[in-house]
């Protein structure tokens, strides 16, 4: 590498720090080591044409003159330090959950070791699923720092009620809610049994909740206190105590709230750069209205795949940042590795909507990755079917036999026959509600292809690749294109803390960088670029 490192000529600012000549790197390499050293101030110099970088200044003021500077910053200093408190962590950020397990204990476990929080993928897990990982989790994290997702589940309310159950049985602290279009007495009830004044009359909130959200009008709901009619019904049926109503109306539904942009799964596809300032006018509003202390906190997440993308949502005022699909490549995620490695060759626009199971009757859509599989375009035949008929018996048996043979591979009424057995295990009321109405029974049977899509990628279904439901936003293809020629192009090395070392690290070193250029210093791509090199984290 060669010294390209320049300062434009009306830089006269003098800093009044003298740097030792002999702690100055004029080279390239050089300048990029002291710039990497975020821990320490940088201090450039300038010195007969050539610009030089150094850590150091000179205790008894005699050295070359600081024609700019820029202060330590690392990781742990990025984003809200209340966050970082409340939650016991060590980063502004999370490992957002991602559903049917993929979001594992495994990647649980590694992250929260190294003081990270990651939400366990409990959606779509039956209620005793939940459990044994609660506890697994528990086991290795016994001090956290953890949390669950909580999912909500229009169509299946009982794996709903039945995860809240476990949380508060087992005492689970901090509970990601996700897809929620309003509140539901499950989540209410889980915030509210949480509450207690402390010896000094304090409130006290046992248990925390990160909401996910992509609409103002669903923010709003989980800003502010949860509404009395809710917390009466359940008060009377005996889920909450007396006290706990009356805490529940003096603070927010969440502690904080996660503005979820163009993400992998549920999602409106918007942009953060959109999204979060409008989330965030909201805060203030409802902030200067009911003055919560501690004060609400809005993160983002959806599009935060590279350092360059961590650091515009902190400089836009997120409290934290939320991973996903970048997660769901690593070697921790409870993903096949068939699904890993395509995952890590996908690009920003190798991604696609398609209806989503759980709430495939409204004609909700999730974003997954169309590289390598057929699955959006057969997901989105089942929908089109499903809006245009009213049973299974009103399909033509021409579409019928195309069903059965592309996409089901049996016969509808033996997929019929499976969901029974599985619902009967599951959620019953589904199965009975089902026999009364011909379009319910189509829906769990296209619900059969659209769940198990999800499962076959999780488990590495041999014969169904191009059935494969894989969850993913535009974020992969970004982190793929940064990663490109370093190890973490290689899928089989990616392990999710080094992956948020490097996000969380890089986002400090680019503002120090642009913190530098501001001051008239201009810095080559080379030494300007993060390039992820291995770390030991132990």
């Amino acid at each position: 590498m060669t010294n390209t490192l320049s300062i434009t000529a009306d830089n006269q600012v003098q800093w009044g720090w003298k740097i030792p000549l002999q702690s100055v790197a004029y080279d390239a390499a050089g300048i990029q080591q002291k710039l990497l050293n975020i821990s320490s101030p940088c201090y450039v110099v300038h010195d007969n044409g050539r610009v030089g970088v150094s850590n150091e200044a000179s205790a008894d003021g005699s050295g070359l003159d600081t024609v700019a500077f820029a202060q330590a910053l690392v990781p742990e200093q990025l984003g809200d330090p209340s966050y970082r408190k409340d939650h016991g962590v060590k980063y502004a950020m999370y490992a957002g959950a991602m559903a049917n397990g993929i979001s594992s204990e495994e990647l649980v476990i590694a992250l929260g070791k190294q003081g990270i929080l990651c939400s366990f993928g409990a959606a779509g897990l039956v209620p005793d699923r939940v459990e044994q990982a609660i506890r697994t989790i528990q086991a290795e994290l016994p001090n956290g720092p953890y949390a669950f997702n909580l999912i909500h589940a229009p169509a299946e309310p009982a794996l709903e009620s039945g995860a809240v159950e476990r949380f508060l049985k087992l005492g689970v602290h901090t509970v990601e809610a996700s897809a929620f279009l309003g509140l539901t007495p499950h989540i209410v009830r889980y915030r509210a049994a949480g509450l207690s004044r402390d010896a000094s009359g304090n409130i006290v909130i046992t248990n925390k909740v990160i909401a996910k959200i992509s609409r103002t009008e669903v923010a709003r709901k989980f800003m502010e206190p949860a509404p009395a009619d809710m917390l009466q019904k359940l008060l009377d049926a005996g889920h909450i105590t007396a006290q706990q109503m009356e805490l529940a109306q003096q603070v927010p539904m969440a502690d904080d709230i996660t503005a979820e942009a163009d993400s992998g799964g549920h999602t409106d596809n918007r942009p953060f750069v959109t999204l979060l300032p409008s989330i965030l006018s909201l805060r203030d509003e409802i902030q200067a209205k009911y003055n919560f202390n501690p004060p609400l906190r809005v993160g983002v997440g959806g599009g935060v795949g590279t350092p360059d993308a961590a650091l515009a949502a902190f400089t836009m005022g997120a409290a934290f940042i939320v991973t996903g699909s970048v997660n769901q490549a690593c070697f921790q995620a409870g993903a096949s590795e068939h699904t890993r490695k395509i995952l890590a060759e996908a690009d920003m626009a190798d991604v696609a909507m398609a209806p989503a199971a759980d709430m495939f009757e409204m004609g909700v859509k999730l974003q997954v990755l169309k590289r390598g599989t057929l699955f959006p375009m057969r997901a989105q035949k089942l929908y089109d079917l499903y809006s245009q008929y009213d049973s299974i018996e009103d399909i033509p048996a021409q579409e019928r036999e195309k069903l059965e043979k592309q996409i089901f591979r049996q016969s509808l009424d033996d997929i019929w026959n499976g969901t029974v057995a599985f619902f009967k295990e599951r959620d019953p009321e589904q199965i009975e509600r089902a026999m009364k109405n011909p379009k319910r029974k189509m829906s769990l049977i296209f619900r059969w292809y659209l769940g198990l899509s999800s499962r076959w990628s999780n488990i590495g279904e041999a014969g169904r690749e191009m059935d494969y439901q894989i969850w993913a936003g535009p974020s992969l293809g970004a982190f793929n294109i940064w990663t490109k020629g370093t190890y973490l192009e290689d899928y089989t090395k990616r392990d999710a803390p080094q992956v948020a070392y490097h996000l969380m690290t890089g986002a400090a070193y680019l503002e120090r960088i642009n913190l530098l250029r501001q001051l008239g210093v201009k810095i080559p791509v080379e030494i300007a670029s993060y390039v992820p090199k291995p770390v030991n984290l132990s």
